[in-house]
């Protein structure tokens, strides 16, 4: 099977942390994972399952995204989120550092896990792998979000199918990857003794917040400026 892989680097100014390679199907962006086999009981779908998850546990025993985290979440339990470290992230077309806190970095690399792994909510973003962008600040995760958004309605458009050119549904997406966030936060309570798998969730949980107060208060037209060129000439800002 092709592969497509993104490594992600953990490092103190000491000493090597970790070292994790995230393999993706090529056409698919599926994380290549784990399969069910020996795994604690915190990763059953019914432990902490999320309100809103369309997955039943007779055709999907574990939930998707706890299955191939399971390691991740074991090796940083003991970790606490303020430790400082230097994040490497290594992908097909560039690299990323920056020295931030571990909270930071598993946060960048928790959410890859989450929209790669099959969950029906957080498939919605996996898009967004294809553009990875790590520690995107929230104007760039929002700009990005919309932006790929709007994409999906072009190919519902394309395909017959009824298009969201308004945005009327990006605030309930936000909203169930809010859902998500909070939920699988409980899940880990059951498997960590310090806060930095937890805090990643908790930043992760924090753009999809901000993001629906900000898209829901119009606070993307601070944006509008910048696309004058596509509009008519008789339009000012």
């Amino acid at each position: 099977m092709d592969s497509i892989a993104i490594w992600f680097i953990l490092s103190t100014f000491i000493v090597m942390v970790s070292i994790i390679a995230i393999d993706l199907e090529t056409d698919s962006l599926k994380l290549i994972g784990q399969k069910d086999e020996d795994l604690p009981e915190w990763t059953k779908l019914t432990h902490s399952q999320c309100e809103n998850c369309t997955l039943k546990k007779e055709d999907q025993p574990y939930c998707p995204v706890a299955a191939n985290i399971v390691d991740v979440a074991d090796f940083f339990k003991n970790r606490y989120s303020y430790d400082d470290v230097q994040v490497t992230i290594v992908t097909e077309s560039r690299t990323y550092t920056k020295k931030t806190s571990l909270q930071n970095g598993l946060s960048s690399l928790m959410g890859l896990y989450m929209v790669t792994s099959g969950c029906p909510v957080m498939d919605k973003l996996r898009p967004l792998v294809h553009t990875h962008l790590p520690f995107a600040s929230l104007e760039e995760s929002m700009f990005r979000i919309v932006s790929m958004y709007l994409v999906a309605q072009y190919y519902r458009f394309r395909k017959g199918e009824n298009p969201d050119w308004s945005l009327n549904g990006l605030s309930d997406l936000f909203e169930d990857i809010g859902k998500v966030n909070r939920a699988f936060a409980e899940r880990l309570h059951a498997v960590v003794s310090k806060d930095a798998n937890l805090n990643a969730l908790v930043i992760l949980n924090c753009v999809a917040d901000m993001g629906k107060i900000a898209f829901e208060s119009e606070d993307m037209d601070d944006l509008e400026y910048l696309f004058s060129a596509h509009m008519s000439p008789n339009f000012t800002v």
